[in-house]
Order: C-alpha cells, then sequence, then structure tokens
C-alpha cells in the first residue's frame, strides 16, 4: 500500500445516502473572496507577475495591494447587488492594515474564514509549534474582533503540512477548505476529533486559471457558467456543493470585474440552487450527517 494521509476512507460519489439542502434544494454554491495581505521588501510574495524581480519588488506587492484599496471594495458592491453572502477568507493583518474593508464585508453579512496572518507564511513552511502559534493566533485575533471565532479555515497559499488538521481541531474550528477531493463534505479524523472537509474549488479559482494557466477574463467566466450548469443537472442524483473562488486583486481588476458580473447574473437566475457561505453549509452538513469511525 502507498502512504495514506489517514484521514478519511474512501467513498464513491455514486454510493452514499441521499439529503437536501434547506427547502429541498439540491445545489449549494458559495463564492470565496481572498482577502490578503504580504509583507514588504521580504521573501514569500507568493505568486507573481513580475517573477524575478529583486526585493522589494514594489510591482507585485502593488499589484497585491490594489486588492485591498480598489478590488475588495468593487466586488462587494458587486455581490450586494447580487444579493449574494460572499465567505471571505481573511488574513488577520487586514484587521491593521484595512480595517475598512474587513469592516464593509462584516456588515454585509459576510462569514470571515481565518486564513492564517498573512498569505507571505505558509503552514507547510513551519515546524508544529511555529504552525501551532500561528493557527491560534489567527483564531484568537478573529474572536475578538468578530462577534464569534471562526468556524472554518484555509491555509495560506493552498499550503498545509501533514499536522495543520490536527491543529485545527485542537484549536476550536470545525471545518478546513484545504482538502479539494469532493463535490460533498467529508467528515476528517484528527488526533483533536472530527474536523469536516468542505469542497473548495481548485480549478474553478482565479489563481490556477487566470496567474498559472493565463486564462482570459472572458474565459474563466465561461468556465464558471459551465460549471454551474453541469453541476445543477448532475445535483439531480445526489446533493452537491460548488465553491467559486475569486481574489480582490485578480477578478477585482475592471475587465475581469465585468465578466464575473455576468457570472453571477447567471447563478442567481439558476432555479434550485442555495446561493450561502462555506460556514452554513458546514453547519447544515454536520447536522444531517454525524462523522464516521474509520474502517482502519
Amino acid at each position: 500500500m502507498l502512504p495514506s494521509h489517514g484521514r478519511f476512507d474512501y467513498s464513491a460519489i455514486t454510493d452514499r445516502p441521499d439529503c437536501s439542502w434547506p427547502d429541498g434544494r439540491r445545489r449549494a454554491v458559495y463564492i470565496a473572496l481572498c482577502l490578503e495581505h504580504f509583507s514588504y521588501g521580504e521573501a514569500g510574495l507568493g505568486l507573481s507577475y513580475s517573477a524575478g524581480l529583486a526585493h522589494p519588488n514594489t510591482y507585485n506587492w502593488a499589484w497585491r495591494e490594489y486588492g485591498n484599496r480598489v478590488g475588495g471594495w468593487r466586488l462587494l458592491e458587486l455581490f450586494e447587488q447580487h444579493r449574494v453572502p460572499p465567505t471571505v477568507l481573511l488574513n488577520t493583518e487586514c484587521y491593521e492594515h484595512c480595517p475598512e474593508l474587513v469592516a464593509a464585508y462584516r456588515a454585509a453579512g459576510a462569514e470571515l474564514v481565518a486564513h492564517g496572518r498573512t498569505n507571505s507564511t505558509h503552514p507547510n513552511d513551519l515546524d508544529e509549534d511555529a504552525e501551532r502559534e500561528l493557527i491560534e493566533s489567527a483564531y484568537e485575533t478573529m474572536s475578538l474582533h468578530e462577534p464569534r471565532p471562526p468556524a472554518g479555515w484555509m491555509s495560506p497559499g493552498a499550503n498545509p503540512s501533514a499536522v495543520t488538521e490536527d491543529l485545527l481541531a485542537e484549536t476550536g474550528f470545525r471545518y478546513t477548505l484545504d482538502w479539494p477531493m469532493d463535490d460533498q463534505p467529508v467528515w476528517l479524523q484528527t488526533r483533536g476529533g472530527p474536523l469536516l472537509s468542505v469542497p473548495y474549488p481548485h480549478e474553478v479559482n482565479d489563481v490556477p486559471t487566470i496567474v498559472f494557466h493565463h486564462a482570459t477574463g472572458p474565459s474563466f467566466a465561461d468556465m464558471i457558467v459551465a460549471y454551474l450548469d453541469e453541476m445543477v443537472e448532475q445535483s439531480e442524483r445526489q446533493p452537491l456543493v460548488c465553491g467559486i473562488t475569486v481574489h480582490s486583486f485578480i477578478v477585482g481588476q475592471p475587465y475581469r470585474l465585468r465578466q464575473f458580473r455576468a457570472a453571477l447574473s447567471h447563478l442567481v437566475g439558476l432555479p434550485g440552487v442555495w446561493v450561502t457561505t462555506a460556514g452554513r453549509v458546514a453547519e447544515h452538513f454536520a447536522e444531517l450527517h454525524a462523522p464516521l469511525v474509520p474502517s482502519r
């Protein structure tokens, strides 16, 4: 047998109990918006549109900062116009750097998900003690600023370590977005007890699609529409979750925003779709499906 993560057993999507989302709906859709802040003049800028430039690499830092100063606000207007509640993946450094933007999303009813302190630091680059400190710090900071502690986590850089899930459960998180392996939530086994994995889009995500694979704004919007339409048809057989991820500094650019607006209009016009947040998906699923004890 090959080495395994030991978090969950294999399960075919065609061989699971049937259920529905609230009001008998079969398809849950959430939009994840990443609000991030990066250190200036240091390593850890993540993906780059100006690779190879020596630090401080002002061009790349400023590209990302556009999302906090402009793109995030334009996307908020768009979400409010379409009555779409965003799931905000938040670097906690944003509380100090751009508190007005965080407050505006809070006031709009967004769910705030812990996304580490900054995307300049990835969990998989840390030892266990340092990662524990990172996760606990994010949890405590958000608990201080928000009405309730965060339920969900997404690792900065989508780069968790082998013990991230254990540390999340031990800290008090209830779900993670780090495992894009299914179209339904999956219970993970950790040393701190069960932790729910909510489906997260690895491909319907502007970082891999636009930055890595050089898709255009129209092609990304077309991908969203095709994804939604296909998954609506598939959900006739079992309830499914559809996540769409955008970053304030990528889709928040004006020429991409116009195409994304058309995709959102298509989404809200689909019948029988629950447009919600990742946290509400996790809550509803946990109410219907208790964690299973692994077979091995």
